[in-house]
Protein backbone atom coordinates (compact mmCIF):
# COMPACT_ATOMS: atom_id res chain seq x y z
CA UNK A 1 0.00 0.00 0.00
CA UNK A 2 1.46 3.29 -1.03
CA UNK A 3 -0.22 6.39 0.52
CA UNK A 4 0.63 9.80 0.27
CA UNK A 5 1.85 11.10 3.95
CA UNK A 6 -0.39 14.22 3.16
CA UNK A 7 -3.09 12.26 2.61
CA UNK A 8 -6.31 12.33 5.25
CA UNK A 9 -6.82 8.84 7.17
CA UNK A 10 -10.28 8.20 8.56
CA UNK A 11 -11.04 5.34 10.84
CA UNK A 12 -14.17 4.22 11.63
CA UNK A 13 -14.25 1.98 14.93
CA UNK A 14 -17.34 -0.15 16.22
CA UNK A 15 -17.87 -2.30 19.21
CA UNK A 16 -15.18 -4.93 18.44
CA UNK A 17 -12.21 -2.52 18.90
CA UNK A 18 -12.90 -2.08 22.66
CA UNK A 19 -14.18 -5.89 23.56
CA UNK A 20 -11.00 -6.90 24.46
CA UNK A 21 -10.94 -3.11 26.88
CA UNK A 22 -13.91 -5.48 28.86
CA UNK A 23 -16.70 -3.86 27.56
CA UNK A 24 -19.60 -5.70 26.35
CA UNK A 25 -20.45 -6.00 22.47
CA UNK A 26 -23.88 -5.43 21.27
CA UNK A 27 -24.66 -7.66 18.38
CA UNK A 28 -22.28 -10.71 19.09
CA UNK A 29 -23.54 -13.90 20.54
CA UNK A 30 -23.34 -12.77 23.55
CA UNK A 31 -23.66 -9.13 23.48
CA UNK A 32 -25.98 -7.16 25.00
CA UNK A 33 -29.13 -7.25 22.26
CA UNK A 34 -29.19 -10.65 23.45
CA UNK A 35 -30.25 -9.97 27.16
CA UNK A 36 -32.59 -6.60 26.34
CA UNK A 37 -34.64 -5.62 23.83
CA UNK A 38 -33.62 -3.24 21.72
CA UNK A 39 -37.75 -1.99 22.20
CA UNK A 40 -37.42 -1.90 25.70
CA UNK A 41 -34.42 0.21 26.74
CA UNK A 42 -32.81 1.98 23.35
CA UNK A 43 -35.78 4.41 21.82
CA UNK A 44 -37.32 7.57 22.33
CA UNK A 45 -40.31 5.72 22.75
CA UNK A 46 -39.20 3.51 25.54
CA UNK A 47 -38.04 6.53 27.15
CA UNK A 48 -40.98 8.04 27.14
CA UNK A 49 -42.38 4.76 28.51
CA UNK A 50 -40.51 3.68 31.41
CA UNK A 51 -37.71 6.16 31.87
CA UNK A 52 -35.96 4.98 34.85
CA UNK A 53 -35.33 1.54 33.43
CA UNK A 54 -33.85 2.74 30.02
CA UNK A 55 -31.76 4.99 32.66
CA UNK A 56 -30.84 2.17 34.70
CA UNK A 57 -29.85 0.19 31.60
CA UNK A 58 -27.36 3.17 30.91
CA UNK A 59 -26.39 3.54 34.66
CA UNK A 60 -24.92 -0.24 34.45
CA UNK A 61 -23.05 0.63 31.01
CA UNK A 62 -21.56 3.60 32.73
CA UNK A 63 -20.31 2.20 35.93
CA UNK A 64 -18.84 -0.41 33.53
CA UNK A 65 -17.08 1.63 31.75
CA UNK A 66 -15.53 3.37 35.06
CA UNK A 67 -14.75 0.23 36.40
CA UNK A 68 -10.62 0.04 37.01
CA UNK A 69 -9.88 -2.60 35.25
CA UNK A 70 -11.55 -1.13 31.68
CA UNK A 71 -8.79 0.41 30.04
CA UNK A 72 -7.64 1.36 26.75
CA UNK A 73 -6.45 -1.48 24.69
CA UNK A 74 -3.30 -2.05 22.01
CA UNK A 75 -5.65 -1.11 19.13
CA UNK A 76 -6.50 2.12 20.91
CA UNK A 77 -2.89 3.30 21.57
CA UNK A 78 -1.97 2.43 18.04
CA UNK A 79 -4.44 4.61 16.26
CA UNK A 80 -3.07 7.56 19.29
CA UNK A 81 0.09 6.66 17.95
CA UNK A 82 -0.79 7.40 13.98
CA UNK A 83 -2.53 10.55 14.91
CA UNK A 84 0.45 11.80 16.45
CA UNK A 85 2.74 10.37 13.64
CA UNK A 86 0.52 11.11 10.34
CA UNK A 87 1.50 14.28 8.49
CA UNK A 88 -1.85 14.67 6.39
CA UNK A 89 -3.85 13.50 9.56
CA UNK A 90 -6.18 11.45 11.04
CA UNK A 91 -10.18 11.25 12.16
CA UNK A 92 -11.62 8.66 14.22
CA UNK A 93 -15.19 8.36 13.93
CA UNK A 94 -16.56 5.99 16.61
CA UNK A 95 -19.90 4.27 16.63
CA UNK A 96 -18.93 3.66 20.48
CA UNK A 97 -19.98 5.14 23.64
CA UNK A 98 -17.05 4.87 25.50
CA UNK A 99 -13.95 7.24 25.76
CA UNK A 100 -11.33 4.53 25.02
CA UNK A 101 -9.62 6.69 22.34
CA UNK A 102 -9.56 9.36 24.26
CA UNK A 103 -7.83 7.84 27.40
CA UNK A 104 -5.54 6.60 24.62
CA UNK A 105 -4.72 10.05 23.24
CA UNK A 106 -6.69 10.19 20.31
CA UNK A 107 -7.41 14.30 20.14
CA UNK A 108 -9.82 13.85 16.63
CA UNK A 109 -12.58 11.46 17.51
CA UNK A 110 -16.29 12.20 16.40
CA UNK A 111 -18.80 10.03 18.51
CA UNK A 112 -21.21 9.80 15.64
CA UNK A 113 -23.64 7.69 18.25
CA UNK A 114 -23.08 9.74 21.31
CA UNK A 115 -21.27 9.47 24.66
CA UNK A 116 -21.89 7.84 27.89
CA UNK A 117 -20.02 9.92 29.84
CA UNK A 118 -22.32 13.09 29.02
CA UNK A 119 -25.81 14.00 29.46
CA UNK A 120 -28.30 16.18 27.98
CA UNK A 121 -30.79 18.11 29.24
CA UNK A 122 -34.65 17.59 27.58
CA UNK A 123 -35.70 21.34 29.07
CA UNK A 124 -33.01 23.50 27.80
CA UNK A 125 -31.05 21.00 25.45
CA UNK A 126 -27.57 21.60 27.46
CA UNK A 127 -24.81 19.07 26.67
CA UNK A 128 -22.64 18.08 30.29
CA UNK A 129 -19.85 15.84 31.56
CA UNK A 130 -21.91 13.19 33.50
CA UNK A 131 -20.03 10.49 35.30
CA UNK A 132 -22.60 9.29 38.06
CA UNK A 133 -25.62 7.63 37.77
CA UNK A 134 -28.97 9.54 36.03
CA UNK A 135 -32.69 9.12 37.47
CA UNK A 136 -35.96 10.86 37.86
CA UNK A 137 -34.54 13.40 40.24
CA UNK A 138 -30.95 14.97 38.43
CA UNK A 139 -30.83 18.49 38.05
CA UNK A 140 -29.65 20.43 34.97
CA UNK A 141 -26.08 21.81 35.63
CA UNK A 142 -27.31 24.68 33.76
CA UNK A 143 -30.76 25.76 33.90
CA UNK A 144 -31.74 24.22 37.17
CA UNK A 145 -34.89 21.49 36.02
CA UNK A 146 -35.50 18.32 37.98
CA UNK A 147 -36.03 15.04 36.23
CA UNK A 148 -35.26 16.19 32.52
CA UNK A 149 -31.58 14.79 32.16
CA UNK A 150 -31.42 11.87 29.65
CA UNK A 151 -27.91 10.06 28.63
CA UNK A 152 -26.10 11.62 25.56
CA UNK A 153 -27.07 8.92 23.68
CA UNK A 154 -28.31 8.02 19.87
CA UNK A 155 -30.78 5.82 20.52
CA UNK A 156 -32.37 3.83 17.11
CA UNK A 157 -34.87 6.17 14.85
CA UNK A 158 -33.06 9.41 16.29
CA UNK A 159 -30.29 10.92 13.96
CA UNK A 160 -26.25 10.28 14.47
CA UNK A 161 -24.50 13.77 15.18
CA UNK A 162 -21.25 15.20 13.42
CA UNK A 163 -22.81 13.47 10.26
CA UNK A 164 -21.56 16.79 8.05
CA UNK A 165 -18.62 16.73 9.18
CA UNK A 166 -18.03 13.01 8.73
CA UNK A 167 -19.55 13.26 5.07
CA UNK A 168 -16.60 15.54 4.44
CA UNK A 169 -13.95 13.91 5.70
CA UNK A 170 -14.99 11.03 3.83
CA UNK A 171 -14.80 13.07 0.47
CA UNK A 172 -11.13 13.84 0.98
CA UNK A 173 -9.53 11.14 2.82
CA UNK A 174 -7.08 9.08 0.63
CA UNK A 175 -7.69 6.13 3.29
CA UNK A 176 -10.71 4.64 4.99
CA UNK A 177 -9.92 2.21 7.59
CA UNK A 178 -13.28 0.08 9.38
CA UNK A 179 -11.90 -1.65 12.87
CA UNK A 180 -14.89 -4.05 14.88
CA UNK A 181 -17.69 -3.21 13.27
CA UNK A 182 -20.35 -5.31 12.01
CA UNK A 183 -21.55 -3.02 9.02
CA UNK A 184 -25.30 -3.67 9.94
CA UNK A 185 -26.08 -0.54 11.39
CA UNK A 186 -26.46 2.63 8.77
CA UNK A 187 -25.38 4.92 8.14
CA UNK A 188 -21.58 3.64 9.80
CA UNK A 189 -22.30 1.15 6.88
CA UNK A 190 -22.32 2.70 3.98
CA UNK A 191 -19.05 4.67 5.07
CA UNK A 192 -17.16 2.63 2.24
CA UNK A 193 -19.87 2.50 -0.01
CA UNK A 194 -19.45 6.28 -0.13
CA UNK A 195 -15.23 6.16 -0.21
CA UNK A 196 -15.84 3.56 -3.05
CA UNK A 197 -17.63 5.49 -5.48
CA UNK A 198 -15.85 8.64 -4.87
CA UNK A 199 -13.10 6.96 -6.46
CA UNK A 200 -10.25 8.45 -4.39
CA UNK A 201 -9.61 6.55 -1.27
CA UNK A 202 -7.86 3.09 -0.34
CA UNK A 203 -10.35 1.45 1.87
CA UNK A 204 -9.10 -1.43 4.13
CA UNK A 205 -11.14 -3.32 6.74
CA UNK A 206 -9.56 -4.67 10.49
CA UNK A 207 -11.87 -6.64 12.12
CA UNK A 208 -12.11 -10.18 13.90
CA UNK A 209 -13.71 -11.91 11.06
CA UNK A 210 -15.40 -10.15 7.74
CA UNK A 211 -18.32 -8.22 8.67
CA UNK A 212 -21.27 -7.88 5.93
CA UNK A 213 -19.31 -5.07 3.88
CA UNK A 214 -15.87 -7.06 3.70
CA UNK A 215 -16.47 -7.64 0.01
CA UNK A 216 -16.66 -3.88 -0.44
CA UNK A 217 -13.08 -3.40 0.83
CA UNK A 218 -9.73 -3.44 -1.13
CA UNK A 219 -7.91 -4.61 1.81
CA UNK A 220 -8.94 -7.17 4.35
CA UNK A 221 -7.14 -7.98 7.34
CA UNK A 222 -8.87 -10.17 10.06
CA UNK A 223 -7.65 -11.16 13.88
CA UNK A 224 -8.01 -9.75 17.53
CA UNK A 225 -7.75 -5.75 17.38
CA UNK A 226 -5.03 -6.01 19.50
CA UNK A 227 -2.90 -7.82 17.42
CA UNK A 228 -4.16 -6.15 13.76
CA UNK A 229 -4.46 -3.04 14.14
CA UNK A 230 -1.06 -2.38 15.58
CA UNK A 231 0.50 -4.01 12.78
CA UNK A 232 -1.08 -2.08 10.64
CA UNK A 233 -0.47 0.98 12.16
CA UNK A 234 3.60 0.00 12.38
CA UNK A 235 3.12 -0.61 8.20
CA UNK A 236 1.96 2.40 7.59
CA UNK A 237 4.11 4.62 9.62
CA UNK A 238 7.18 2.33 8.63
CA UNK A 239 6.20 3.67 4.93
CA UNK A 240 6.10 7.16 5.46
CA UNK A 241 9.55 6.50 7.39
CA UNK A 242 10.98 4.93 4.69
CA UNK A 243 9.95 7.56 2.12
CA UNK A 244 11.57 9.84 4.82
CA UNK A 245 15.04 8.12 4.67
CA UNK A 246 14.96 8.17 1.04
CA UNK A 247 14.10 12.22 0.95
CA UNK A 248 17.27 12.45 3.26
CA UNK A 249 19.53 9.94 0.95
CA UNK A 250 18.76 12.18 -1.86
CA UNK A 251 19.38 15.25 -0.01
CA UNK A 252 22.88 13.85 1.43
CA UNK A 253 23.53 12.76 -2.41
CA UNK A 254 23.21 16.35 -3.74
CA UNK A 255 25.59 17.67 -0.88
CA UNK A 256 27.85 15.47 -1.70
CA UNK A 257 28.07 16.24 -4.99
CA UNK A 258 28.44 19.77 -4.58
CA UNK A 259 26.70 22.79 -6.56
CA UNK A 260 25.40 21.97 -9.88
CA UNK A 261 27.25 23.39 -12.52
Amino acid sequence: MRLSPEGLIVVLTGAGISAESGLRTFRDQDGLWYEFRIEEVATPEAFARDPAKVLDFYNQRRRGLLAPEVRPNAAHLALARLERSWPGGVLVVTQNVDDLHERAGSRRVLHMHGELLKARCLACGAVCEWRRDLDLESRCPACGTVGRMRPHIVWFGEIPFHLEDIEEALARCTLFVAVGTSAEVYPAAGFVDRVKALGRACTVELNLEPSAKSHCFDDRRYGPATRVVPAFVEELLAEIGGSREQQGSAVRDRRSRGPDR
